[in-house]
């Protein structure tokens, strides 16, 4: 767990983290839940040779969704059931 790698998945493309990074100069990953603050910060120091300057966290699970009734986990992918031929 120590690769910076590992700890920062991916950056967070949306509406609300693209406005935050033009105007107020802050950025959104999304990291690994084990990773604690200190290893956040080093991880983004050593993968984009930035300083920072602190590091806020949110823990969330994702949204429940629903097919055709049945509960389907938020890591799930839902395709269309037709065979190709």
């Amino acid at each position: 767990m120590n690769e910076p790698h590992q700890i920062v998945q991916t950056a967070s493309l949306t509406e609300k983290s693209t406005l935050m990074s033009e105007k107020l100069n802050k950025y959104v990953f999304r990291v690994s839940p084990k990773a604690n603050k200190v290893q956040i910060k080093n991880a983004i120091e050593r993968l984009f040779q930035k300083t920072v300057v602190h590091v806020n966290t949110c823990n969330y699970t994702g949204k429940e969704r629903r097919v055709r009734g049945q509960s389907v986990g938020p890591w799930d992918a839902v395709r269309d059931g037709k065979k190709r031929s």
